[in-house]
């Protein structure tokens, strides 16, 4: 490998078929612009189904390195996400030791956390291989479920952490904490804890505000809450807050993160989130705001709008 390659992780789609169709045209943009396609091991291994990432993505052998065979996550420049909000996720979890940028090319519906669309690929693929773009760092969660004062899971999230009743027939019996004092408690059928970043996902679906991406705040958003006082809350960043599943809940719970990472939660258990030490680095291409992202992903009406009148 010579030290002047710039290498760029593919991650794409989970479908097979999908995705190598995905990674064959990206592959071979990023080879025409001078830049070097790696596939995970996991991309590798669907390839073989196919017939070879020769056969599969229709490029000559050598074209590809695979991670961690023929380099290492400390080698690559940046990650190109293929897909949407999701792939993006996938892939943050992916790299989370090493932290290296993601860019996002939306393939999905919405795409909050994608830098460009399909049609823009050679567009994006010009400025990055130009080096014309700059990297933000989102804030993530450190997420942790005790028992009896034990740890037995910890985890992160970049969009949210939630918990959520395990049983459509069964309400979830919850007390919330925020800053070391208790808040409210009642029935509900869960409770978000987001990110500004995840603003715009689960905790937007359940009511909650959008929060622009540099404000540091932590989100709490209750979910069908059978309470008085079961507003969206938006707090420091530094505080802890955190979910009990009362003992007396009929039913039990379940953490998700991110939609990716579960975990179990019986009668009693207590999730703590906070913010965490490392974020997340998303690779942006220009500096448009966040209320023209907010226009364009959601179709907003700005006509008849003039401005600052001179």
């Amino acid at each position: 490998m010579s030290h002047e390659d710039r290498l760029i992780l593919l991650v794409s789609r989970s479908r097979i078929d999908e995705a190598a169709r995905d990674i064959r045209s990206a592959a071979a943009q990023l080879l025409a612009h001078g830049l070097v396609p790696v596939i995970t091991a996991e991309a590798s291994a669907d390839a073989e189904q196919l017939g070879g990432t020769e056969a599969a993505f229709g490029l000559g052998e050598g074209s590809f390195r695979e991670l961690d065979k023929d380099c290492k996550q400390g080698d690559i420049e940046l990650v190109l996400v293929l897909g949407g909000d999701g792939s993006i996720l996938k892939a943050a979890e992916l790299v989370r030791e090493s932290n290296i940028p993601l860019l996002g090319i939306n393939l999905g519906h919405v795409g909050f956390l994608a830098e460009g669309e399909k049609h823009e690929m050679d567009a994006v693929l010009g400025h990055i291989a130009a080096r014309e773009y700059t990297v933000q760092e989102r804030m993530a969660l450190d997420v942790t479920v005790l028992e009896n004062g034990r740890k037995v899971y910890s985890t992160w999230a970049l969009n949210e952490a939630t918990v959520e009743k395990s049983a459509r027939e069964r309400m979830l019996e919850v007390v919330l904490e925020v800053e070391e004092h208790p808040l409210s408690s009642f029935g509900c059928d869960g409770v978000v804890v987001a990110t500004p970043t995840g603003s715009t996902a689960y905790a937007f679906s359940a009511g909650g505000p959008v929060v622009w991406p540099n404000v540091e705040a932590i989100l709490m958003v209750p979910l069908s809450a059978h309470a008085l006082f079961a507003r969206p809350l938006v707090v420091n960043p530094e505080a802890l807050l955190a979910v009990e599943v009362l003992r007396r809940s009929a039913g039990s719970g379940v953490l998700w993160c991110d939609g990716r990472r579960t975990f179990e939660l019986a009668p009693g258990s207590r999730v703590e989130v906070r913010k965490s030490a490392q974020g997340v680095k998303i690779v942006r291409l220009d500096n448009s705001s966040f209320t023209n992202r907010l226009v364009n992903k959601f179709s907003l009406p700005v006509a008849g709008w003039r401005g600052p009148e001179a």
